[in-house]
């Protein structure tokens, strides 16, 4: 069933081993993230399998249905959701003393320890606490029962876009150096971040001390995210996009009549390129982004979409295409997010081959 997205376990265990490898020569560890692909039992098992320990999602949901492992909670928790939180996760990352407080309750009442990585921001003004309020929030949670304080982390690029360094790294060095030395926590974790950090890691920049990752895109794309480089050595086509031509004809490049608004309130530019061969395919905005579509047959250019077309040029594309063609494309991280959580794209596991 079209459009389909294919998942190759294998080469997700490979890009999984080969991150672990670049990661342990500096005492990094990597908490292997599954968010974009919905927290897939398969998706955790190939991690796994490739040597990581740990699954992180953002999702209660989706951490219950991943495999047995240590688990972590991307997103800061509800606090009316402390109960699935502790139930479900051995870590969470926090900033609010609310929700470590239900945390705690949640924690006693189940006979469990939770481990929390308090999250600091270090300038991309998502979640975290300024880092002149750390000491004195460590101070106040650590009396909580059931509640351990395994560590720090930042998080960078996602919203702001601000770029780790070595400058925003220290100051979460520091601070858990600061909170070392006072004898409030021994922060056994040093999360640097994401996927974006792995620049600093490959060009041997990445202050000594930080030691952990938390790796999604990275592990699925094949990519870096401070500048959505390819990593030497991964693969960047483990997941892909199909979807089948239901329409193939010649057609002016320039529509005719007055323009107005598009089906999305936007009013398009269009510029007079002559006749082409136009493609339709089944698939459109309600199942992917097509800005973030890349397509993998020759001479193939992505014109637009509505919410159920996407509208292809293939005057460069050496053959005639005919109705029920696949076409597959690459995407980026937002096209992949969308087409995962589509209920309309059916999803393929590609079996890791024991030939």
């Amino acid at each position: 069933m079209y459009p389909l997205l294919r998942i190759d376990l294998a080469k997700l265990r490979h890009n999984a081993q080969a991150l672990l490898q670049l990661a342990s020569p500096f005492g990094i560890s990597i908490w292997g993230v599954t968010k974009v692909l919905c927290g897939a039992p398969a998706v955790g098992e190939a991690m796994l399998a490739a040597g990581i320990t740990t699954l992180a999602d953002s999702r209660l949901e989706n951490l219950q249905q991943l495999p047995t492992a240590e688990k972590v909670l991307l997103r800061l928790p509800d606090p009316k959701q402390a109960n699935s939180v502790v139930h479900s996760a051995d870590w969470s990352l926090n900033s609010e003393l609310v929700t470590l407080q239900a945390l705690s309750r949640a924690a006693v009442a189940a006979g469990k320890q939770h481990k929390v990585l308090l999250m600091v921001d270090v300038g991309d003004l998502r979640e975290g606490l300024w880092p002149d309020e750390v000491i004195p929030f460590v101070r106040q949670v650590i009396g909580l029962p059931g509640i351990h304080v395994g560590g720090l982390g930042t998080n960078l690029t996602c919203y702001g876009g601000v770029l780790p360094d070595r400058n925003n790294l220290n100051i979460l060095l520091e601070l858990a150096n600061d909170l070392r030395h006072l004898g409030l926590a021994e922060c056994e974790v040093v999360s640097g971040g994401n996927s974006s950090t792995l620049e600093l890691l490959i060009e041997g920049k990445i202050p000594k001390g930080i030691n952990n990752l938390r790796l999604g895109e990275s592990i699925i794309l094949g990519r870096e995210t401070s500048g959505r480089r390819a990593l030497p050595g991964l693969y960047t086509d483990a997941v892909t996009v199909q979807a089948v031509a239901i329409e193939a004809k010649e057609k002016p490049s320039l529509p005719i009549g007055v323009i107005g608004q598009d089906a999305f309130g936007n009013t398009p530019v269009f510029f007079d390129s002559g006749r082409h061969r136009r493609v339709i395919l089944a698939v459109g905005r309600q199942d992917v982004i097509p800005e973030g579509l890349l397509p993998l047959e020759p001479g193939v250019t992505v014109l637009g979409a509505s919410s159920d077309h996407l509208l292809l040029d293939t005057s460069a594309y050496p053959e005639s295409v005919q109705v029920g063609q696949i076409f597959s494309f690459g995407l980026d991280y937002g096209a992949l997010l969308a087409a995962c959580t589509s209920p309309y794209v059916t999803k393929q596991f590609i079996p890791v081959s024991h030939e």
